[in-house]
């Protein structure tokens, strides 16, 4: 029997016109979609009037269908993978059943397409030859730590942030680096009210408290010059 194959497959992250050829086609063709909220999904899928079978995949049920789902596959079944918004397995569901395939022994391929910190990379101006990308930060513990790390990483560095922390994270890496320290900040990539602020920590710190932040966020810091001690010390770590 012919092993199927799975599909990790993108979805837009703003701007419904971001799905590509190859994706709508695959979407089209195979058994089934597993999707992170089958909702969101379907409204993409009547966008393109795809009426391939939604089920949900998600952090919450993922392990315990995880079997079933192997099985499928080592039956034959084509299947694809999507997240609400995004690439699968970068911040989102995708990293389980894709490493299972590999134990397996399943084909998979990974479609090219949307994700947020790309776009906010290049939109920040800073050097790209290395960077380090660092999905969400932790919420309480090593959180401190986290952002003493971030300060002192000589490469760019990019990570997501919802409106709730943004301020606060903001003023955290204010007080872990230098005043001179660069920073960009995007929310709502392609989508209608999307918008990049560049500057210092303090500059775009001070925006966000003039205009209360709305959206999801992709925090871009560029890496500290380890010649002018670009780091703070703090005791505490959280």
């Amino acid at each position: 029997m012919t092993v199927g194959r799975l599909y990790l497959v993108p979805t837009p992250i703003g701007n419904l016109g971001d799905m590509t050829y190859r994706a709508v086609e695959v979407l089209n063709t195979v058994s089934k979609i597993l999707a992170e909220d089958t909702r969101t999904t379907r409204v993409l899928l009547n966008h393109y009037q795809i009426g391939t079978r939604l089920e949900s995949f998600h952090q919450h049920n993922e392990h315990g269908k995880l079997a079933s789902v192997i099985q499928e596959l080592l039956g034959g079944a084509m299947i694809a993978q999507v997240s609400d918004a995004g690439t699968p397995g970068i911040s989102d569901p995708g990293f389980l059943l894709a490493r299972a395939c590999v134990d397996a022994g399943i084909p998979f391929e990974v479609l090219p397409g949307a994700t947020a910190f790309v776009p906010a990379l290049v939109k920040s101006g800073f050097a790209l030859h290395q960077f380090r990308f660092e999905g969400f930060l932790p919420q309480k513990k090593g959180r401190q730590t986290r952002i003493l790390a971030l300060a002192a990483n000589p490469d760019t560095t990019s990570f997501y942030e919802s409106p709730h922390k943004i301020l606060k994270t903001l003023d955290q890496l204010k007080v872990a680096c230098a005043e001179s320290r660069r920073i960009s900040v995007s929310r709502e990539i392609s989508k209608k009210f999307e918008e990049t602020v560049n500057g210092t920590i303090t500059e775009v710190l001070a925006h966000f408290q003039k205009h209360p932040p709305k959206g999801e966020f992709v925090v871009v810091l560029e890496g500290c010059n380890a010649k002018s001690g670009d780091i703070h010390e703090e005791d505490n770590d959280d």
